[in-house]
């Protein structure tokens, strides 16, 4: 098939795409016009003021809800900070691939689900489960989720981080943290995140480097130029940190960052 064929075929398609969308547009206001509407698409306004949504709506929701999970779990979470933490410890460590990424990944979710219980709970008795047995709207279970996510991003974000994204959103003072739009939390509560997870990444470096000098400076002063200080200086490391227990260390100086409430 040639080029012009191929262009051909391509404008025919707009062509039919454009046809359908314009069809669906109009039929949908003309409809909307006699009061009958797509039944997909329905928002219906009961006598209380609440909104129901049609099962396509919903789905809809749901499925956008499920391809920004990853997001929600990377930026809303204490899932920053333990990854990188763990990935500087085992760069600090010299083990190269070990523990592998899954793993690491593992640790870090599960912390993150651990640190985030008390929160993750409050959020389900105060807004989901309320969703659920219809005794709240849609918007209000969404606005007390959104709330408790807040005040835990708040917690354990700097006031400096904070001050710098609301100077530059042009905003003034806030009263309270509820009046803090998300806009400005999540961005502070990402920069603050990174700040202090190479903060406990320096700490953690700091031993081991000093393992990799003394290593170093004994195998010059015995001439051994042409063996890696790296390779001599692993087991040494391995030692020191099975010694002093340091995954539990690492693991509940990691937990004790965060401000519980």
């Amino acid at each position: 098939m040639s080029a012009r064929h191929v262009q051909s075929l391509c404008r025919m398609a707009a062509g039919l795409v454009f046809t359908l969308v314009f069809t669906l547009a109009f039929s949908g206001g003309a409809m909307a016009q006699e009061g009958v509407g797509l039944p997909a698409l329905n928002m219906v306004t009961q006598s209380d003021g609440s909104t129901t949504y049609s099962l396509s709506l919903q789905i809809l929701a749901l499925m956008t809800a499920v391809s920004l999970l990853p997001s929600l779990v990377l930026g809303m979470t204490s899932f920053t900070r333990i990854i990188i933490v763990l990935s500087i410890l085992r760069q600090a460590m010299g083990t190269q691939q070990t523990p592998p990424n899954q793993v690491l990944i593992a640790i870090a979710l599960f912390l993150s689900l651990f640190i985030m219980t008390p929160t993750l709970t409050a959020v389900y008795d105060e807004a989901v489960n309320p969703y659920v047995d219809q005794e709240i709207a849609a918007e209000e279970a969404l606005s007390t989720g959104s709330t408790i996510m807040k005040s835990f991003m708040i917690r354990n974000t700097r006031e400096k981080d904070l001050v710098m994204f609301s100077e530059m959103a042009g905003q003034g003072d806030f009263e309270s943290n509820a009046d803090v739009p998300m806009t400005i939390v999540l961005p502070a509560f990402i920069t603050s995140e990174l700040k202090s997870a190479f903060q406990i990444g320096f700490l953690l470096f700091l031993p081991f480097l000093v393992i990799d000098m003394v290593i170093a400076s004994i195998l010059m002063s015995l001439g051994m130029m042409m063996l890696s200080p790296m390779l001599v200086a692993l087991p040494f490391k391995l030692l020191l940190f099975v010694l002093v227990d340091g995954w539990s260390m690492t693991v509940g100086s990691l937990v004790a960052t965060y401000a519980s409430g």
